[in-house]
């Protein structure tokens, strides 16, 4: 049999985003590539990636430039898999806008899990203290430009 690997439908790679709620970031810092995994929740309605950080050399990266790359993948074996690229841009917010952002975002992640019947991490719960918190932590979303997926499954039926 050959193995073949293909485009996912967009409703396929809309679902695998709203499925998941870590991913891979990946930005440029000093001219070289960086890639971390985050927490994240995609935003459908806006069409957004939300996240948040605390200072350091992530934030510093895309605040110098804005170019990003994200990825989610749904892996079973070597055999079955699927994967979501996201090329965007970087946006940090301030304010009442990045305290209703936070919100959102912890929201998404909790429904996130519940639907998937995953055991809550525990840092789910700093979410809605970090609110009212006097430092807030840095709230940005990524902007979506381009999603693109593949999958692979060899034991697909014709």
């Amino acid at each position: 049999m050959d193995t073949v690997i293909k485009n996912l439908e967009m409703d396929a790679c809309l679902k695998v985003l709203g499925d998941n709620y870590i991913g891979r970031l990946a930005f440029i810092k000093s001219g070289q590539p960086y890639i971390i995994p985050i927490t994240y929740f995609h935003d459908r309605e806006e069409d957004y990636i939300l996240s948040y950080s605390s200072e350091g050399v992530k934030i510093e990266a895309m605040r110098a430039y804005d170019a990003v790359a994200f990825q989610v993948d749904e892996v079973d074996s070597i055999q079955n898999w699927r994967s979501v690229l996201i090329h965007g841009k970087f946006e940090e917010l301030e304010g009442s806008t990045a305290k209703l952002v936070l919100h959102k975002f912890a929201q998404g992640v909790q429904e996130t899990i519940s639907k998937t019947g995953r055991t809550s991490p525990k840092f789910i719960g700093d979410f809605s203290s970090r609110l009212s918190q006097r430092k807030m932590p840095i709230v940005y979303r990524i902007n979506i430009s381009e999603i693109s997926g593949k999958y692979r499954n060899d034991h697909q039926q014709p």
